[in-house]
Order: structure tokens, then sequence, then C-alpha cells
């Protein structure tokens, strides 16, 4: 368990520095002398970092031992966060962002392989949901502390707090990461790191993950407003709902693992169909704000109920070659969040209102279902098994 909480302490680190900018915006508009529209590049900059660089990384640094890569990784955070607290101008913040962000989609990519490995078969799940949680938990507590921080000693004063959490991950990892941390899993070439992709269980999980995103992101983007014009909450309250969602997340992602360990498939296609219903109940409930408020407590607890189990089969079935299949989790999060958010922004300028929102996401969420059904059916008829770990060299 103690390797797993090293992990755990830079997932934190990783994903509060991700989303801790949204809280202090305005702040590094303002240093950094740009409207606050620009300065959202920041965030989307960051997301292409991820979504693109993780995977090029990764394949990369294959052959890399597993400990010094996560620690290499880890340090690269570390420095780029000092560079960000020193940034001169905007262009220097922005190129520091896309490679904290590289580290990043690297980071998680090779940190689930190494958290499967350092556990029990039976115990896959939960280590995944480990590593998610870092994110869950950075949502409920990193990024208000950070947003706090900045509020009281500036923006810049944030980004040194991150290069502070960054060195205590890097201690966390040099003394519980065993030596030999992910060395079962020998890296492969690249034509077979493309080849796995092939595995019906692999890309299906992949679509899964994209209507999941759709499903969540769609409404969360957008979720203020909704909450302020539909369901006529004062401003005030907003931030005491997205902590309570950021609770139910962190609760749903600890028991999305055990379920994943439980009953991976069946209780994958039973979580997705709950969220199609939770949309739907969302839609009814939004004028009411009581209602309203224990529905995204409970949405936010089946969505990231939902990950662990998808990233645990990804894992599974590609523990012959996972270095690109593993990369392409955080990816394929980040790009399923830029296309929801685009969707919903579709809607809204075709006059659609905040309300219609939960009803698209139900829908990805029918499809989720539909697509879960088809390919576990396809996986019992064709009897195959999840492949065995590489034997290191």
């Amino acid at each position: 368990m103690l390797p797993l909480i090293a992990l755990f302490i830079a997932a934190f680190a990783f994903g509060t520095t991700e989303f801790v900018i949204a809280g202090v915006l305005p702040e590094v508009a303002e240093g950094l002398g740009v409207s606050v529209p620009t300065a959202g590049y920041l965030v989307s900059g960051y997301a292409c970092g991820i979504a693109i660089g993780g995977p090029l990384l990764a394949l990369a640094t294959g052959r890399v031992s597993r400990k010094a890569l996560l620690i290499v990784l880890t340090i690269a955070f570390t420095l780029g966060q000092a560079a960000c607290a020193l940034a001169p101008d905007f262009t220097s913040m922005l190129l520091m962002r896309i490679a904290t962000a590289v580290a990043h989609g690297c980071y998680f990519g090779v940190a689930m392989v190494v958290a499967v490995s350092l556990v029990r078969e039976d115990q896959r799940g939960r280590a995944v949901a480990v590593i998610l949680s870092g994110l869950t938990v950075s949502n409920v507590i990193g990024v208000p502390a950070g947003t706090a921080i900045g509020g009281l000693w500036g923006w810049r004063a944030t980004f040194w707090v991150m290069c502070a959490l960054g060195v205590v991950a890097i201690a966390a990892m040099l003394a519980l990461l065993p030596r030999t941390a992910g060395a079962a899993n020998r890296p492969a070439g690249l034509a077979r790191e493309v080849r796995v992709l092939g595995r019906q269980q692999v890309w299906t999980s992949l679509i899964l993950m994209l209507m999941l995103m759709i499903g969540q992101f769609g409404l969360f983007t957008y979720i203020t407003p909704t909450l302020i014009e539909v369901t006529g909450l004062d401003e005030s309250l907003i931030p005491i709902v997205l902590l309570l969602n950021g609770v139910g997340a962190t609760i749903g992602v600890l028991l999305g693992g055990k379920l994943a360990d439980w009953k991976l498939m069946p209780s994958l296609i039973a979580i997705l169909f709950l969220q199609a219903v939770m949309l739907v109940v969302i839609y009814a409930v939004s004028p009411y704000p009581v209602p309203m408020i224990v529905a995204i407590v409970i949405w936010g607890g089946l969505n990231f109920a939902i990950g662990a189990p998808i990233q645990t089969r990804i894992l599974a079935w590609t523990a012959d070659a996972s270095n690109l299949a593993s990369s392409l989790i955080p990816s394929g999060f980040n790009v399923g969040i830029a296309l929801a958010a685009s969707l919903g922004a579709a809607m809204l300028n075709a006059g659609f209102g905040y309300r219609s929102l939960p009803v698209a996401g139900a829908l990805a969420m029918l499809v989720a279902v539909a697509v879960a059904v088809a390919s576990q059916a396809w996986e019992w008829r064709s009897r195959a098994t999840p492949p065995l770990p590489a034997a290191a060299e």
C-alpha cells in the first residue's frame, strides 16, 4: 500500500496544477498583462500537452526503468511549477504549462501500469482507483486550497506551493517505490504497441471513455450557469455544490475500484445505465434546488465510479504491450473533455438551453451501454482471455 501512496501524492500534485489554474485565472491574466480569454489558453494548452505529448513521451521512454521515469517526470513537474512561479510573460508561462502537461500525460500512463504491477490480479481495480483518487482529491482539497493561497498571497505563491508538493512526491517515490516497480512489463516494439489497440476490448473501452466524458463534461463545463439560471441557486452556494460533487466523486472512484475487482463488465454496464438514468433525473429535477443538489452529488459519484473499471479493462487487455495504451487513457479523457465542452457550446449556440445538456449526456450513456453489452457478448463468443504481462528481460 505504501508504494501506491507515493503514486497518489504525485497524482494529487499533477491534478491540482491542472485544475487550479481555473481558480486563479483572472489574477494570472492581470499579472501577465493579458486578457482572461487569452489566459484561458493555459487551460487548453495543458490539455493538448497531455493528449499529444504524453503518448509520444511514453513511447520514447519505453525502455527506461519505471521508477526512474516516474521520478524524472515528477522532477520535471516540480521544476515546471517553479518556472511558472517565475514566469515573466504569458508566452513563457504557456510553454512551461505545456511541458508540465507532457510529463503529466506520461506520468499517469506509467503510474497506472506500475500500480497494477504492485498488487494481486484481484486488486487491480483498487490500485487504479488509488491513482484516480489523486485527481478527485485534488479537486476537493488541492484546487480550493491553491485558489485560497492565490487570493491571499498572489497567484505565484500557488505555484510555489505546487513546487513544494512536487518535492514531497519525489521524496515519497524515492523512499517507497521498490526499485523493480513495473519491471515485469517488458517494453514492446512500436508495431506491437499499436497492434494491441486493435483488440476490441481496448478500442471499445476508449469509446466508453469518450461517451463518459460527453455524459460528464457536457453538463459539468456549464454547471455554474445551469445551477444559477435553471435551478435558481445563489452564486455563493455554487462552491459548496461543487465541493459536495467532489466528495461524491471521491467516494465513487473508490467504489468503482472495488466493483472492477469484483465483476468488472457487469458492474461497468450497470453503472453506465445508472448514469443515463441519473442524467434524466437531473433534467427532471433541475428547477428544484434540493433535489438538484442531491442529484449532482450522486451524478459525481457515478462519473468517477465508471473510470476505474474502464481503465482497469484497458490495462488488463494490453498487459503485454501497455506503454502506448496506458498513455492514451489520460489523452482520451482530455480529448473527450474538449469534445464535450464543444458539443455543449454548439447546443447552446443552436438555441438549446442549459437544461438540454443532461439529455445529450443521457443519450451518450445509452450509446455506452450498447457498446459495453456488445463488447462483452463479443468477448464471451470468442472466449478470449486477457494477455499475461511480457516477462522482464
